[in-house]
């Protein structure tokens, strides 16, 4: 049996630091979280909260003491810049004895992950997931409001991943020796096109929902007036509509690397059926 170890887990109340603090709290091992705002926090009672930001890493030396292994996000402060303070960051944490590095990659190149890479003094794995499960639930107020989607681009592929995995090969690598120097690509079990998901959430709620199928132009529209920025539509639009390989292969990762399978969708979809039913 592993040994009882203490891991801070930074970006601890995002959508996949939960599920790091998550699986090292079910695999028995003492998490302290990493918080801009600890009072809002919302985690395990059994975890430490600690308030900090990663853009300041002398701030982070208390939080540090005593780890064994450390969960990095490559973005910091409160508008989620991409972070400048890798190096730092990570002599500090040698400093306190860290063994262990996690990173979540952000999509492109980064800092911070260059600077982890780089380091030959901690045991670092990548984690580089595939779409998340959880963008589903962008569908959750045009479901619960109309019973429709509407999205470009339906007959997509996607190998789209749970986000309990990624929390569950994190927490793995973090406590286990065999990972160093490893860069893992986490996807689901299955490919599945948008009709694929709808019909899957449909099927939960027990209650149909039509898909939409929209122009590039009518999706450009829809996502400007859901606020987003030009960047994030020329990402969306090269994303969705030239899916890169990575994005569409299953791979085995996560048995590999955790020896049970990946989580299905249909799994994902039981576990939030309430956020896409009306009076939710």
């Amino acid at each position: 049996m592993t040994q009882t170890q203490k891991i801070l887990v930074t970006g601890a109340t995002g959508t996949v630091g939960r599920q790091v603090v998550a699986e090292l709290l079910d695999r028995g091992h003492a998490v302290r979280a990493l918080t801009r705002d600890a009072a809002r926090a919302a985690l395990p009672a059994a975890v430490e909260v600690v308030q900090g930001d990663l853009t300041d890493p002398e701030g982070l030396v208390p939080a540090l003491e005593g780890v064994t292994g450390i969960h990095l996000i490559t973005f910091g402060g409160a508008f989620f810049a991409p972070l400048e303070t890798g190096p730092r960051i990570l002599e500090l944490a040698r400093a306190a004895g860290v063994r262990r590095v996690t990173v979540l990659h952000g999509g492109g190149p980064s800092l911070l992950e260059d600077a982890v890479r780089a380091d030959d003094g901690v045991d670092w794995t990548v984690l580089m997931p595939v779409e998340f499960m959880a963008n589903a639930l962008e569908w959750a107020d045009g479901i619960v409001a109309s019973d429709v989607v509407r999205e470009p681009f339906v007959s997509r592929l996607s190998a789209m991943v749970h986000e309990g995995d990624i929390g569950a090969v994190a927490a793995v690598a973090l406590t286990e020796e065999g990972h160093a120097g490893q860069e893992y690509v986490i996807t689901g079990p299955e490919l599945l096109t948008v009709g694929d998901k709808v019909a899957a959430i449909a099927a939960a709620r027990g209650r149909d929902i039509a898909l939409v199928e929209l122009t590039e132009e009518q999706a450009v529209a829809q996502w400007r007036a859901a606020g987003h920025s030009e960047d994030v539509i020329g990402f969306l639009l090269e994303a969705y509509g030239n899916t890169p390989e990575v994005g569409r292969t299953v791979l085995d990762t996560v048995e590999k690397v955790t020896g049970r399978p990946a989580l299905t969708f249909g799994r994902w979809v039981a576990e939030h059926v309430a956020a896409f039913t009306k009076g939710r």
